[in-house]
């Protein structure tokens, strides 16, 4: 397979795993991504799992250090594979800011960067006649709805910053396909909590910025980082009063993408498709905990405190129409989830 694909955001989480499985699929990877949250060394570690494969050829992972927001960057690398006669058949779009909280206090950034930043992106990609994408999308879409289980079809009612530079990109995405259906095509992926990591420990999680999310934090207080876990509600409408959210492994994720991409280069034509990436199953912040000290054998300290502004009780993933369309389907259970997380913890207690 001689197909191009161009992995902005590649260095991050979800985007390493992703590109481990591109190149295992026979793949050539292009990254892009500035390393404000992520490392380059991720990368050089997915070479290393490649090459103990005996499934790694150099020519096939090249990584651009760059900026979304600078046109002139992104529109380069297109141009270049174009002189030398080669040309980039799809684009994997995941970089862009991703913290709540800091998209509350700071939306210009957000703005800025994921939305100004797409739209570099999609003039790039229309300019040199690449057509194809993947969007890295959020169940935050939804918000604060009344639903427990989500829908594609369900309300899009986002309550911060964050989630609202998300819809608006999908939305821009859609008036694209609109302008030319017979030619765009387009996969929103709307993810939902990824966890975990690849099962050899050599890539993972590991942002620079400050974690908010709930699963980096355990590993944290589970590795005596912190002292305990704030858990936010305990009177929550559910089994054990804490919230349930659907956790998917990140390797369950990045086959997603996988299939997606297989997905959109079958078709002659243009397509839309909007598309859940979860389980399908809810878990609460306390079986979550529970599972992780009973698989690892390890203590973690917790406390409840305060409901947070905008946290709903139940948000789980309707995955039905991605299994139907992609032929895809999670493997992975929340043990191994929390096994494979914590593995990476021992094996690279300071991150990269």
């Amino acid at each position: 397979m001689n197909k191009i694909i161009l992995v902005t955001g590649g260095a991050g989480f979800i985007g390493s795993h992703t590109c481990l499985l591109l190149l295992e699929s026979g793949y050539k990877v292009v990254v892009i991504d500035s390393f404000i949250n992520s490392s380059l060394n991720s990368l050089e570690r997915v070479k290393k799992i490649l090459i103990s494969d005996n499934n790694f050829f150099s020519n096939r992972l090249k990584i651009v250090k760059g900026d979304l927001r600078d046109f002139e960057c992104i529109n380069n690398i297109f141009l270049k594979y174009k002189i030398n006669k080669e040309k980039i058949d799809g684009v994997i779009h995941f970089a862009g800011l991703k913290n709540i909280k800091e998209s509350i206090s700071d939306p210009i950034s957000y703005w800025e960067n994921n939305v100004t930043g797409t739209i570099n992106l999609l003039k790039a990609m229309h300019h040199n006649n690449c057509n194809s994408i993947i969007f890295s999308s959020t169940a935050a879409l939804y918000g604060k709805s009344e639903s427990k289980v989500f829908k594609e079809t369900s309300i899009k009612s986002p309550i911060n910053p964050y989630g609202e530079t998300k819809l608006a990109i999908e939305k821009l995405l859609n008036d694209l396909y609109k302008s030319n259906p017979n030619s765009w095509k387009i996969a929103n992926l709307r993810y939902f909590n990824p966890i975990g990591c690849h099962n050899s420990g050599q890539i993972g999680e590991s942002p620079l910025n400050k974690p908010t999310n709930i699963f980096p934090l355990i590993i944290k207080a589970a590795s005596k980082e912190i002292k305990k876990i704030s858990i936010f509600g305990n009177d929550w409408p559910t089994h054990d009063g804490t919230g349930i959210r659907d956790y998917i492994h990140v390797m369950d994720l990045a086959e997603g993408h996988i299939k997606a991409i297989e997905f959109l280069m079958s078709k002659n034509k243009g397509n839309l498709i909007n598309l859940n990436l979860g389980r399908g199953v809810g878990v609460s912040v306390l079986e979550l905990i529970n599972t992780f000290t009973k698989v690892n054998n390890v203590n973690i300290e917790y406390e409840f405190a305060e409901r947070r502004e905008g946290d709903v009780p139940i948000s789980i993933a309707d995955n039905c129409l991605a299994k139907t369309l992609l032929n895809w389907c999670p493997k992975r259970d929340i043990e191994e989830m929390c096994i494979d997380g914590w593995k990476w913890k021992l094996l690279n207690p300071k991150g990269y």
